[in-house]
């Protein structure tokens, strides 16, 4: 299931494709209050804005996916969707969350722009069908579990329903019990099927399950590794992002700094401009 085409995936009023300018996909990993979470995007969208870098907010509602029953759960969606359409009208940019079951995907489709297929949700064929049935455009991201060779049986499922609006995002492998490994060649490996390739530079950087029933990480990778992804030639980058992480509800020790992030972006733009050539 090769491609031999660059496809460009429209979200919102921005155009994803790995030939084009990158795209920042970027918020904090949680949706909390509306206060809490415009203290942090509203400074996202002012560097992102000022340095000409197109910018889809992403936070979640709910995060079903913790190791323990005492973990952060989120907003829930009924509280998430009204702070997701005045974010939008807010900042005029696209959202993206993820879900969990096809009823979420179902309403979720009227305000969220782009759905997000959870890696561990991966092998789920009820849910990549309704990414791919309800979502405008879907984000898949692979499986750290899973070989980059079971892309082809993922992405059919979601196609299945007509729709190839589809990014696919990388999150590493697993390496021992808590450690996650970038492989480089697979951004390149991953645009064969076509679609815009995007890395996700802040689960990459996490530690399952490593710090006393939740996840760990470290967020010195981050950076780095989004250097490198941008210089391979891709579409996106995913980032998490938090003004105070020792505060955040859920995956602050791998989280981006917002005070450091306006500085990252200048670097990481001249890195894609230089590949790129535009």
């Amino acid at each position: 299931m090769k491609e031999n085409k660059n496809l460009h995936v429209r979200i919102g009023d921005i155009v994803v494709g790995n030939d084009l300018p990158f795209v920042l996909i970027a918020g904090p990993d949680s949706l909390e209050s509306y206060k809490r979470t415009d203290a942090i995007v509203s400074k996202i969208n002012n560097y992102t804005k000022e340095l000409g870098i197109p910018w889809i907010m992403k936070a979640c509602f709910d995060k079903s996916q913790r190791t323990s029953i005492e973990g952060w759960r989120g907003v829930g969606l009924n509280k998430a969707l009204p702070l997701y359409r005045r974010f939008k009208k807010k900042y005029n940019t696209p959202v993206t969350a993820d879900f969990s079951t096809v009823e979420e995907a179902k309403q979720m489709s009227k305000v969220v722009d782009l759905l997000q297929v959870q890696a561990r949700l991966y092998r789920q064929t009820d849910i990549l069908v309704a990414a791919g049935r309800y979502g405008q455009a879907v984000n898949l991201k692979r499986s750290h579990g899973e070989s980059p060779k079971s892309l082809p049986g993922a992405i059919g499922k979601i196609t299945s329903s007509g729709n190839k609006n589809i990014i696919i995002t990388e999150r590493g492998s697993v390496f021992g019990h808590d450690d996650i490994i970038v492989d480089m060649r697979l951004l390149e490996a991953h645009k064969d099927y076509g679609y815009p390739v995007c890395l996700d530079v802040s689960h990459t950087c996490q530690k399952p399950s490593a710090d006393h029933g939740k996840s760990g990480g470290e967020r010195r990778w981050s950076f780095p590794l989004a250097r490198a992804g941008i210089a391979v030639g891709i579409a996106a980058i995913f980032m998490e992002i938090y003004d105070k992480p020792e505060q955040a509800p859920v995956d602050g020790p791998h989280s981006f700094l917002i005070s450091e992030l306006y500085d990252a972006l200048k670097i990481l733009k001249k890195i894609d401009q230089t590949i790129k050539g535009y």
